[in-house]
């Protein structure tokens, strides 16, 4: 094999022994391999090593993935679920090379207990020697493909929480917040449940790592936050970690500065929902909105709503309100009620400020006609923060203290009852 190759390899513990001889035999063969664990034959879950595997090959890191658990089939169904990702379970080097030459898999399923060391070296040969190219097969390979498209635009995002279900929460949790307040002076308790569906919960740091993500959404699924709000390369970690959970994907477009192209904006913004988003906070042009080019502004937005539109998700316009002036945020807004968007959001938290009782106020009188939301992000990092935040007219937050604003939350409404 004169061609050299990224592989990505990993096992659970029954594949460890086996993964540990298919290192050595395929960085032998002068392939580059990416281990992706697990390191011992102490017990682990397969599919967290059949994912790091799949995610590696999806994003194109990595050429190729083989995976090795007992018997092969249970890594295959798991990484099969990483989108771009087609994974066959092979113990014979005819079926490996049929793999690849009818079905263009791009991950290999082992099972320790199904092959020796020899064959196992000789199937991952057979696998990777081998390649797609007769067009009635590639033909087919499309069509699985469109298959997977066409189940993840058409998937029903989430429907656990919707956007009827979000109005009646916020207008129950402005109906508490506008009782008088407690004789103790503490804020009004809002119930915690409801609290958390007003909540993104936010990571946008460039220094976040994977399991930073990982934690995000553990915390989200544990809360029960509206959406997880993450930078474009962490969507579809996200997606999988959080399935079989009402909790939605946000990502962020044209971040944190928003000075990108329209076309490119869009273009980002169609990959994150093929990828598992289902709100888009995209930042707008803010020199051209200072500058008067109102037509640019318009269409920058535009593009990013169509393509929420085809993917049936929601659009979020950030201005950066600390960099604007007022009439320059009343025009933005109308900007984005021209443009068809679904929110209207202070800031990126990047900047020199963030969301203000003033700002929302006027956001939120400015965009009433069409009835859309007002996110507030950005310094939000207390209770209290929020409940001014909410009084002023939010109907979305964003922040990267939600954890700890649900536990004061809970803590007051322990106190309350």
């Amino acid at each position: 094999m004169a061609q050299h190759l990224k592989i990505a390899l990993g096992a659970d513990h029954g594949g460890f022994e086996l993964k540990q001889q298919l290192l050595e035999h395929l960085a032998g063969l002068g392939h580059t391999v990416e281990d992706c664990g697990t390191s011992g034959t102490g017990a682990v879950d397969y599919p967290r090593f059949a994912e790091a595997v799949a995610r590696l090959v999806a994003s194109g890191r990595c050429d190729f993935g083989v995976v090795v658990d007992g018997a092969g089939i249970g890594s295959a169904m798991a990484a099969n679920k990483v989108p771009g990702v087609l994974a066959a379970a092979c113990h014979t080097a005819a079926l490996a090379r049929s793999a690849r030459e009818h079905n263009d898999a791009n991950v290999l399923a082992l099972g320790a207990s199904q092959v020796d060391v020899a064959t196992a070296k000789a199937v991952v040969d057979a696998f990777l020697q081998a390649s797609c190219t007769a067009e009635r097969h590639r033909n087919r390979v499309r069509m699985i493909k469109e298959i997977e498209r066409t189940a993840l635009a058409s998937a029903p995002a989430d429907t656990a929480v919707g956007d009827g279900d979000i109005a009646r929460i916020t207008r129950r949790v402005k109906e508490l917040l506008g009782q008088a307040a407690p004789s103790d002076g503490q804020a009004p308790a809002i119930p915690p449940g409801e609290l958390a569906k007003l909540i993104d919960h936010t990571l946008l740091k460039p220094e976040a790592t994977d399991s930073d993500v990982q934690k995000l959404c553990d915390e989200a699924r544990r809360f029960g936050f509206f959406s997880v709000c993450v930078n474009p390369s962490y969507v579809q970690r996200c997606k999988m970690a959080l399935r079989d959970s009402p909790v939605k994907v946000c990502c962020v477009v044209g971040f944190p500065l928003g000075a990108q192209p329209p076309e490119i904006k869009a273009l980002e913004a169609r990959r994150a929902l093929r990828e598992g988003a289902r709100e888009i906070d995209m930042v707008v042009n803010i020199g051209a909105l200072k500058g008067g080019d109102d037509d640019l502004v318009r269409r920058d937005i535009r593009g990013v709503v169509e393509a929420c539109k085809e993917g049936r998700a929601a659009c979020k316009v950030i201005l950066e309100t600390a960099l604007l002036t007022d009439p320059e945020k009343v025009r933005g807004c109308e900007l984005a009620m021209k443009a068809g968007a679904d929110f209207v959001k202070t800031s990126t938290g990047f900047s020199k400020g963030g969301a203000t009782v003033e700002d929302i106020e006027l956001m939120a009188r400015t965009v009433a006609p069409r009835k859309l939301g007002v996110k507030a992000s950005g310094g939000i990092r207390t209770y209290a923060d929020v409940v001014r935040m909410i009084r002023a007219g939010a109907t979305r937050v964003g922040c990267s203290s939600s954890v700890q604003i649900m536990e004061e939350a809970q803590a007051l409404a322990a106190r309350k009852g």
